[in-house]
């Protein structure tokens, strides 16, 4: 296959139909890193029509739950015999640390293995009650149908395993639209599952930009289910060109994520150490381009100045660079793009009156290699409020602005004082108020004393802005699958209800 045969339709790697091509650039020095295809309105509908007849003909919406836990199982094995191409892979695409991409294949990996479980351990069907020994009633679960899978650029290869595993499992076909920015982990996943022995047509893939690829997924008529994760803006498109069609939507548009910390959660050196510890871990894992990025530090007013000069300090020394380098901490924004937007998050931040505690550049040359890469430094911000633009809008850079409050009930406020609702955090030594606090939050997922483990069995998605549906768990099964209820007479008389 060539560098540019990145479509896959029917079983058949191709170039785009126009013969357009993209360059993937490396963030860590802008250079090239890879050329792929450019598809457009023509590939998808190539694609949407490969995935219609596997479904509609095909044997794989047929297939026996246990031989589709097989094929989600040998996908898996895939997965860890090339864990370190891969983790590379993601790396060198997106900047992240190549120890994070290694944990991303490892997460992809219990995705699989966990809807393979599932979707095995799951009976016949849901048997109902009908008040008589003379009626079978039971409510079954049936393949949504094709499905329209579109990821976003910052955990490619991990958001795909969330919508295609359970995809599989559910016994649906589908395209699949990776980030134009971050595409390659995807292709390398859809090599898998056709090594694994997947029927072709069952997984077509699309490489281009959002219009018109990701357009024509989300308008086409023939398409069943679009799930997207991704920005707010674009996510209303999406909901927007499925509605004509009535189709299933399931969205996920990130948030805007509260770091709660309690004076009493630093009382001990050592909690202390770890809360500080862990509002890095919140706020810079991958450069800060995370979904779920405890990006909003709301801290108790008593331990304010001591916690924010220790957390300004360590974000400091964070060792920027290629991610695949020994050493190397934080990679790289994932495009200029991002790094022009970050860029202007702190400088409105600036002029409404946050104080920069640490960052807010770019680095030096001398600092960080290679200099040509898309790096910004980590930055805390202090005295921040709701009204800023950096405390309300999603910036996706490394950028961690600091609330304060004296109460309780003053730090639910702040903490919910947002339009999304996708994570949080709380941090205290009281098990009630622990308790209390996250009960009062209104985001999908909260973490008590901790922040950014997820489970493939818990469910993930959220509240508000942060979109509809959910991803993983037993939910995340479901959002792929249809419920029918089939009632079964097994005395049929005549009812005499009309004389006649």
């Amino acid at each position: 296959m060539s560098a540019i045969e990145t479509i896959h339709v029917d079983g058949v790697w191709r170039a785009a139909a126009s013969g357009a091509t993209r360059e993937v650039l490396d963030p860590a020095d802008a250079k090239t890193l890879a050329l792929v295809a450019e598809g457009g309105a023509d590939d998808t509908d190539a694609a949407i029509a490969a995935a219609r007849a596997a479904f509609d003909s095909g044997p794989w919406p047929h297939t026996a739950a246990a031989d589709r836990a097989a094929l989600l199982r040998r996908v898996a094995d895939l997965l860890q015999r090339d864990r370190e191409d891969i983790a590379l892979i993601e790396s060198r695409d997106t900047g992240k640390t190549l120890e994070e991409g290694r944990v991303d294949v490892d997460d992809v990996t219990n995705a699989f293995r966990y809807f393979a479980d599932l979707v095995m351990n799951e009976s016949g069907g849901r048997v109902v009650d009908a008040g008589s020994p003379e009626v079978h009633s039971v409510v079954v679960h049936e393949p949504v149908g094709v499905c329209a899978l579109i990821t976003p650029w910052n955990y490619p290869l991990l958001q795909a395993s969330w919508k295609v595993a359970p995809a599989l499992a559910a016994g649906n076909t589908f395209v699949i639209k990776p980030s134009e920015v971050t595409p390659l982990s995807t292709v390398h996943l859809v090599k898998l599952l056709v090594e694994a022995g997947l029927p072709a047509g069952v997984a077509n893939l699309v490489t281009g930009a959002g219009d018109p690829v990701g357009a024509r997924m989300s308008e086409h008529p023939a398409v069943d289910l679009v799930s997207f994760t991704g920005g707010l803006l674009s996510g209303t498109k999406v909901m927007q060109a499925a509605a004509p069609s009535v189709k299933k939507v399931a969205l996920e548009l990130g948030g805007k994520n509260p770091n709660v910390v309690f004076a009493d959660a630093c009382a001990t050196d050592e909690g202390f150490d770890t809360a500080v510890d862990q509002a890095l871990n919140a706020a810079f894992i991958h450069s800060g381009q995370v979904c779920s990025a405890g990006a909003r530090l709301i801290i108790e007013e008593s331990v304010r100045d001591r916690f924010v000069a220790e957390l300004a300090l360590r974000a400091s020394r964070i060792k920027l660079g290629r991610g695949t380098e020994e050493g190397v901490e934080c990679g790289p924004l994932v495009s200029e793009q991002q790094l022009h937007k970050v860029e202007a998050y702190v400088h409105s931040a600036r002029e409404e009156g946050a104080v920069v505690r640490c960052g807010g550049t770019r680095p030096e040359p001398s600092d960080v290699r290679p200099a040509t890469g898309y790096f910004y430094t980590p930055t805390v911000l202090d005295y921040c409020h709701g009204d800023m633009r950096v405390v309300r809008e999603e910036t996706f850079g490394p950028i961690l602005t600091v609330e304060t409050f004296h109460t309780e009930d003053d730090a639910v406020a702040l903490a919910n004082d947002t339009e999304y609702g996708l994570a949080g955090a709380v941090w205290t030594s009281d098990a009630g108020r622990a308790r209390r606090v996250a009960g009062r939050l209104r985001h999908g997922t909260v973490w008590i004393n901790d922040y950014h483990p997820y489970l493939p069995q818990a469910e993930w998605g959220g509240f508000g802005k942060s979109g509809i549906g959910r991803e993983l768990g037993p939910s995340g099964l479901d959002e792929y699958r249809e419920s029918k209820h089939v009632y079964q007479n097994l005395n049929p008389r005549p009812v005499r209800w009309f004389s006649g």
